[in-house]
């Protein structure tokens, strides 16, 4: 996965991430994207690009459990978070949707808004010009949920293959 970074700090709530007002609106998920974010940052809906990589610091997605918060960035394009550290609800709920989430605290530190990064899932690393930064790889149970594109596609799957559905 390749992608320019887009840097924010601690504490990054889901209502930031996806406003609070459009809690209980239903809206497919191209709407959202262009929701996403827009209390903390009004360019980053019209400039992000598929591909791209949030890095932000301590408590990312804390707040409310709405999945939502998790889904508008994908929606979005972006291809992982890398922080300091998440929210609990929310690691799980991007993990369930499919969009992967990395605690890289040297990565963070040392990463800005547009610098290009590589991130390989499998071998639990980040590449920059700034250097490479390690951070635990995925269990293989968890790397297929990311492959499938969520828990509910991953599960899909496997009942297929077991030929039940």
């Amino acid at each position: 996965m390749k992608g320019k970074v887009w840097k924010y700090g601690d504490n990054v709530n889901t209502d930031v991430i996806f406003p609070g007002k459009y809690t209980y609106t239903l809206m497919p998920p191209e709407e959202m994207a262009r929701h996403a974010l827009e209390d903390l940052d009004p360019e980053f809906a019209s400039k992000v690009r598929p591909g791209d990589v949030i890095v932000a610091g301590r408590n990312f997605g804390c707040g409310s459990s709405r999945e939502q918060a998790a889904a508008c960035l994908k929606a979005a394009g972006i291809q992982a978070v890398i922080a300091r550290s998440f929210a609990r609800i929310y690691f799980r709920n991007a993990i369930n949707l499919g969009l992967p989430v990395i605690q890289c605290p040297e990565a963070v530190e040392a990463l800005e808004k547009g610098d290009e990064i590589e991130v390989d899932l499998q071998a639990g690393e980040i590449r920059s010009d700034k250097g490479n930064f390690r951070f635990p790889p995925f269990p293989e149970s968890v790397i297929g949920i990311l492959q499938a594109g969520g828990l509910i596609a991953f599960t899909r799957q496997k009942l297929r293959e077991k030929g039940i559905i």
